[in-house]
């Protein structure tokens, strides 16, 4: 079986761990790269944003990011939670884990990263908002449902 590429849209929020937790239950087998994609809303660092703005930043093995002074370069967030189960998956499943992270608008560069990596799927977690909030804010997950080019799998939060 070839190699197949599995995205997990990752905020560190609790829905986005726990699609975290289903994809490494359920979806990800031996061989597979884990890709986490990781979109930043604001731009704290003008330099790298300018750079990466369009295409996001190079991918980066889980193994780099488990130092912290290159978790800090990123402006990645302190999780062990998060890195201590990557880590055990990444060994268990003889799985190769990546993150990417982007910087803009969370709908849009979800969607370009499935075009861009040619993800064969994709997970990712859901608030649970009510119909009129979704209207009202707007909803990610809606967003990438309709205009993804891969099979995307919603875990909710309840």
């Amino acid at each position: 079986m070839a190699e197949r590429r599995i995205g997990v849209a990752m905020d560190f929020s609790p829905s986005s761990k726990k699609a975290l937790r289903w994809a490494t239950d359920n979806l990800v087998c031996k061989g597979d790269t884990l890709v986490l994609l990781h979109i930043r809303h604001h731009r704290k660092d003008e330099a790298k944003n300018t750079l990466w703005s369009r295409t996001g930043s190079p991918l980066i093995p889980l193994e780099e990011l488990m130092d912290p002074p290159v978790r800090q370069r990123y402006d990645m967030p302190e999780d062990p939670e998060v890195f201590d189960t990557l880590s055990a998956v990444a060994r268990q499943k003889e799985l190769c884990v990546v993150i990417k992270m982007y910087w803009g608008d969370p709908r849009e560069k979800v969607c370009d990263a499935v075009e861009e990596l040619h993800l064969e799927s994709l997970v990712m977690g859901s608030r649970g908002l009510g119909s009129v909030q979704r209207i009202l804010l707007g909803s990610v997950t809606n967003y990438v449902l309709s205009n993804a080019s891969c099979p995307v799998t919603v875990v909710k939060s309840k």
